[in-house]
């Protein structure tokens, strides 16, 4: 049974299950570590370049299962797992932590 708001549209429910959510954490941790290795020789740039790259790939990668390619279906999406869509979140930490990285060297060289 689907749920419907007051226009009868269908209400959209975010299916993001408990395994889906624990991969889009590690692969988030991942990208951390990837950043903080591409960060620099500064210990303090390389823990801030970690937890900033974390927190953005989570956040981006969140935003782009659930709310990018939310309305696709599991058969439009390969693979979905756990209602998280893998190859999209891979693409999006991928484009995130590169930013991370070149925003970090770029404020290494300003100051």
């Amino acid at each position: 049974m689907r749920r419907r708001c007051a226009k009868g549209d269908a209400v959209k429910q975010w299916d993001l299950g408990l395994q889906g959510l624990a991969l889009l954490l590690a692969l988030s941790l991942g990208f951390g570590v990837v950043a903080g290795l591409a960060a620099g020789k500064s210990t303090g740039r390389r823990l801030r370049s970690m937890v900033i790259a974390a927190v953005a790939c989570f956040g981006v990668g969140l935003f782009t299962s659930e709310v990018w390619f939310g309305w696709a279906s599991g058969e439009e999406l390969q693979p979905n797992i756990d209602g998280l869509s893998f190859d999209e979140v891979l693409l999006s930490g991928v484009v995130t932590t590169t930013l991370v990285v070149l925003s970090a060297r770029l404020l290494a060289h300003r100051t």
